[in-house]
């Protein structure tokens, strides 16, 4: 592989890990309403988070590995783990170490994600935030490409992504967003129905009739108005019988 292979491979692997991480930046605050985007239910679209996080760090792994192979870059394994040590642009490739170390760490909380606290792991997991306008100051700082207007557009692509999903994440509409979506209690019945028959269901005593005849017998008792005058034990019948006429 040649010195300018390596050179536009690194390029070109390090733009495309800034806009893997611009989507893993900007997914991973959206699938924290849990809702879905562009179509895609929840669940989705946070596959498409951690499955644009590897890619990331794929090419992250690919940018560092052909710079440190390429003679005019001039890294070596410290200047990739301890920042603002590199003789070149010492600040900007710094920046890239520091976004470098924080992947890392992100990364190897991740695989020992069983064997550390929910707290700790999230913790890290944070550092992700911290890391994309890092590599983003890196990008436009150490690469011989910041005057060329692909360059410049890819950037503020990513800026405007990351600044809409950070506006969304503190506006109002987010709150609501999270809100469970379930379905409206019904409205209460009117009670119109008589429960005489329940309530003489409840007062059989154990071992008496069964609940169909107590109820059916609760159900054709008369009432005492709709009792025919002049019947046994009706107070008019009692009356005519004491009348001496």
């Amino acid at each position: 592989m040649t010195t300018n292979t390596l050179w536009y491979v690194a390029r070109g692997s390090g733009t495309v890990a800034l806009l893997l991480l611009t989507v893993t930046v900007s997914l991973g605050v959206l699938a924290r309403s849990g809702r879905g985007l562009a179509g895609l239910p929840g669940f989705a679209v946070a596959a498409v988070h951690r499955s644009a996080s590897l890619l990331a760090v794929g090419f992250v792994a690919l940018h560092v590995v052909t710079l440190s192979l390429d003679p005019y870059a001039q890294l070596t394994l410290p200047d990739i783990i301890i920042p603002f040590g590199a003789g070149y642009r010492p600040l900007w490739v710094g920046l890239g170490t520091v976004a470098l170390d924080l992947l890392a760490a992100i990364v190897l909380t991740s695989l020992l994600r069983r064997h550390l606290g929910a707290r700790t792991w999230r913790t890290v997991h944070w550092a992700a935030y911290a890391a994309w306008p890092v590599a983003f100051a890196h990008a436009l700082g150490a690469g011989s490409d910041t005057s060329t207007t692909w360059l410049r557009a890819v950037a503020v692509t990513c800026a405007f992504a990351v600044a809409g999903a950070v506006t969304w994440r503190l506006s109002a509409g987010f709150a609501a967003s999270r809100q469970p979506v379930g379905l409206a209690p019904p409205p209460p019945l009117p009670v119109t129905v008589n429960d005489s028959p329940v309530r003489a269901m409840r007062t059989i005593p154990t071992g008496g009739s069964r609940p169909e005849r107590a109820t059916r017998a609760a159900a054709t008792v008369t009432p005492p108005a709709q009792t025919i005058p002049g019947a046994a034990g009706h107070p008019e019948a009692a009356a005519d019988r004491s009348d001496p006429r």
